[in-house]
């Protein structure tokens, strides 16, 4: 029986990137970024946090810093990324939880989760796992828990200047799709009220945050 062996792109893009990948997002402000997208979750003191594509762990341990409260898991395919994001919490004592696995088939129960966050993981994933990615993070999702994601707009692999060289070496060629789409995969992923909440910039470009929620359940009716 012959089976198919996961791939998965590197939090950096390259494996040889990944040594200069903290300080690289450094000099683009993605701290800010991150700061930005945990605001928007609103977090509440004991909630349950996941993000999807943690890479080397900076907004997972952000996350809890500003939320000691709070559990906070990063799950991420890539083996390298991981054992630089747990170096990265022993050395800051930030306990976080952190996970391999894929954002197509994610290792945690139904409704186990009361935020999901992910930054500049989507465009990362293929085509045909997109909708599979969204509809992992609404199952995870508790009744009315929220997914709250930051993105490239869509071509900034292709732009020109300074913006699509950089993009070119560290982004997936998957590229970013466009905004309408990734609003169209939530709501078929049976998220409400997915929307665009911000824009922003960065020296490669663009981009977008979006929010969407899981449907409370509806009152049980009595007999």
């Amino acid at each position: 029986m012959h089976t198919t062996r996961k791939t998965y792109l590197s939090a950096a893009g390259k494996d040889w990137l990944l040594p200069f990948y903290d300080s690289f997002t450094r000099l683009l402000g993605v701290k800010a970024v991150h700061s930005k997208l945990i605001r928007q979750a609103a977090i509440s003191p004991g909630h349950r946090i996941l993000e999807i594509g943690c890479g080397t762990g900076n907004l997972a341990i952000l996350t809890k810093r500003l939320n000691p409260t709070s559990e906070v898991v990063g799950m991420d395919p890539d083996p390298k990324a991981l054992a630089r994001a747990q170096q990265k919490a022993q050395r800051s004592k930030a306990t976080v939880q952190f996970d391999s696995g894929f954002s197509e088939e994610l290792p945690y129960p139904d409704a186990s989760f009361d935020r999901v966050l992910s930054a500049f993981m989507l465009h990362h994933v293929k085509p045909e796992g997109k909708p599979l990615a969204l509809r992992e993070a609404f199952r995870l999702l508790k009744p009315g828990g929220s997914l709250h994601l930051v993105d490239f707009e869509e071509g900034q692999h292709r732009a020109g200047g300074i913006h699509g060289f950089l993009a070119r070496i560290v982004h997936s060629q998957h590229g970013s799709s466009p905004q309408h789409l990734v609003l169209g995969l939530m709501r078929d992923a049976g998220f409400k009220d997915s929307q665009e909440v911000a824009h922003g910039t960065t020296i490669m470009g663009r981009i977008v945050y979006y929010q969407a929620i899981r449907p409370p359940s509806p009152p049980s009716t009595a007999a």
